[in-house]
């Protein structure tokens, strides 16, 4: 029975030029730099019991989102596209009308981690494109790290009603360890981020955040991953709670299947109704994804 949803995973064709992070020349990142497009995934996403998936963005161009709405259109499965657009721009308004007659666009993802002013989503926002996105119905995903919680938290402050949710849980260090410097501001400001109830958080992206020795069996990858967990479970609860693969990024740090085993693992602790809020309704929620019976692997 197909019964879940995976809120977060991307395609690329490499050849399109416009991926700046993906890089041959970086020995860590040549896995990476090929095509990944739907059929690569379809059989996963079969073995797996996943009827929909939420398609983000992967490079910071509009024509990348066209692109991602092209495939979407194409495959019934992809339930909705995370696109990117400059909101910092007055023009980003006209660009987000666009997108929103397409049923499958849902929202866009700043590359924030990737620019050099932590406080670029706290200061650099058009106000008319924040408003587009409020108009069209959208949402905002934050790629975001530690060093960004403090201005997202403005920026969700100044914009309560936009559904915002974190990707990758801010991306915690934990190849570093909970002794690093990380850690407490990381604590500290989900739990401020998680006072704002339209703010969510996606239980995906972490193995990759682990040092190699952490995930070398699925056991020592669920130990690695539960103090995130556990902490994000405290302050979000079940019900803003989504799960990603990040797949195929994921690859960087383990197969689809040792993902997909630290999650059950976790989540299986809950009662059912929680566990069906994780895997699938919170993210039917936030995306407004069709229902997974209309899904189909075309």
């Amino acid at each position: 029975m197909i019964s879940r949803v995976d809120a977060h995973q991307h395609f690329w064709r490499f050849s399109r030029g416009d991926y700046a992070w993906l890089r041959p020349e970086l020995p860590v990142l040549q896995p990476l730099c090929r095509d990944f497009l739907p059929d690569d995934l379809r059989s996963l996403l079969q073995q797996h019991h996943i009827g929909r998936t939420v398609l983000v963005q992967a490079a910071a161009t509009t024509a990348e989102t066209d692109f991602l709405l092209e495939l979407a259109g194409a495959h019934d499965w992809i339930g909705g596209v995370v696109g990117w657009v400059d909101l910092s721009q007055r023009d980003a308004v006209d660009t987000l009308r666009r997108w929103s007659r397409d049923p499958k666009f849902k929202g866009v993802r700043p590359m924030l981690q990737d620019l050099p002013d932590a406080d670029w989503i706290a200061q650099a926002p058009h106000p008319e494109a924040i408003q587009a996105l409020l108009d069209g119905g959208l949402r905002f995903d934050a790629l975001v790290n530690t060093s960004h919680l403090l201005p997202l938290r403005q920026f969700v402050s100044r914009h309560p009603e936009l559904p915002v949710v974190i990707d990758h849980a801010a991306k915690p260090a934990l190849g570093a360890g909970w002794a690093a410097d990380w850690a407490a501001p990381w604590r500290r400001d989900i739990a401020a981020l998680a006072e704002h109830p339209p703010v969510m958080c996606k239980l995906s992206g972490l193995l990759t955040e682990t040092a190699a020795p952490q995930r070398l069996t699925p056991a020592a990858a669920i130990d690695a991953v539960r103090p995130v967990w556990e902490h994000l479970l405290h302050c979000f609860g079940p019900q803003r709670l989504m799960w990603g693969s990040d797949w195929p990024v994921l690859n960087l740090a383990a197969d689809f299947d040792r993902w997909i085993a630290v999650c059950e693992a976790l989540i299986g602790d809950l009662p059912a109704v929680d566990q069906a809020r994780i895997w699938h309704d919170n993210a039917c929620r936030f995306y407004a994804l069709p229902p997974l019976a209309q899904a189909n692997a075309s």
